[in-house]
């Protein structure tokens, strides 16, 4: 995995092709986090680039067991694109 942690927070920069292809992403991480009920802050930026951040409010504001769950997801969604 390519994420880091900084600030209490588990964090990764994605570029994409185009600005359609990141948020295709963006919409896919959306999906996952519905799914388990963990919600990340997105920021999509310069047409194709996305950070996601992930900490668990519930717990303090910390990096929990399901954020590194969230971020394995993802990595695995962006085999997609």
């Amino acid at each position: 995995m390519n994420w880091s942690i900084d600030n209490n927070k588990l964090e990764r920069d994605f570029t994409f092709g185009d600005f359609k292809e990141a948020l295709d992403f963006v919409n896919k991480v959306g999906e996952i986090a519905e799914r388990i009920d963990h919600h990340p802050t997105i920021l999509m930026h310069s047409y194709k680039k996305v950070n996601i951040k992930l900490t668990t409010s519930d717990q303090g504001n910390i990096v929990t067991e399901i954020d590194h769950k969230m971020a394995k997801e993802i990595d695995e969604a962006l085999k997609i694109f």
